[in-house]
């Protein structure tokens, strides 16, 4: 269990960063609508798994967090615990590091954190996708919930890609819209299996990201800005089969740095 000192201490810091990105949000006069949020619980753990277009999802999953008086404990790429600009706020914030190559170690800190009450937030696509689609999604979302008998939650955010992903792609121009959407938690029952529930959660995640990007108020300035739109909606991003080559070049670049 974790000391109450240690908490506090969390807390604070998570508090502070809040503050931050929040004063962020309001330079860059950010358009943020969340839907669902009434889909996270005030109280107790939870599993939420988001889909990943871009470098700072995680902070408009806290935002959404936020409403129902709750701090979220984001399962992150080890590389960011490792820098000494980010890596003494993740720790004190007590995210998850998740060393890639093997995910035990992540997968049993995040067991403990939904022991004690936590609610917990999985990126299960593993890597941004260079599509804006949903890729195919690892089991530790579905085996966290599953293991533990905690509600899985759907999430979608739509529209940070346009301020930081992939490809060097960058871009303060302010009033830009972010839409972000929770979904009804997955209960899962004893005698469902990792596959089936991972099945599920991809199917309310697919219908998630479809509503959207329907509902998305934005539309591109020209044939240039047409980058942020998926293949199949009148954009230029890669189709899924593209995509996925670009995922894992990605990927492999990443796993370098750890050899």
């Amino acid at each position: 269990m974790v000391h109450m000192a240690d908490e506090t201490t969390s807390d604070r810091t998570y508090r502070f960063v809040n503050r931050v990105f929040a004063t962020v949000f309001r330079i860059l006069r950010l358009r943020i609508t969340v839907q669902g949020e009434e889909h996270l619980p005030t109280s107790g753990p939870g599993v939420i798994a988001c889909n990943h277009t871009s470098y700072i999802d995680f902070t408009f999953v806290g935002y959404a967090a936020r409403s129902r008086g709750r701090f979220v404990r984001f399962m992150c790429k080890r590389s960011i615990f490792d820098s000494r600009i980010s890596g003494p706020s993740m720790r004190a914030m007590r995210h998850i590091p998740v060393y890639r190559p093997s995910g035990a170690v992540a997968y049993r800190q995040g067991l403990q954190r939904l022991a004690d009450g936590e609610l917990i937030c999985n990126f299960p696509e593993a890597t941004i996708s260079h599509s804006f689609l949903l890729r195919p999604l690892k089991l530790g979302a579905a085996a966290l919930a599953l293991r533990q008998q905690v509600p899985l939650i759907p999430a979608i955010v739509w529209g940070s890609h346009r301020i930081a992903t992939v490809d060097r792609r960058y871009s303060l121009r302010p009033g830009k819209a972010v839409s972000i959407l929770i979904g009804e938690p997955i209960y899962p029952a004893p005698g469902d299996s990792r596959e089936s529930l991972n099945a599920e959660l991809r199917t309310r995640m697919a219908e998630l990201l479809d509503s959207a990007i329907d509902t998305y108020p934005d539309q591109p300035r020209g044939d240039k800005d047409r980058w942020w739109l998926p293949h199949d909606r009148s954009g230029t991003a890669p189709d899924p089969v593209a995509g996925a080559r670009l995922d894992h070049e990605g990927l492999t670049r990443i796993g370098e740095l750890f050899d």
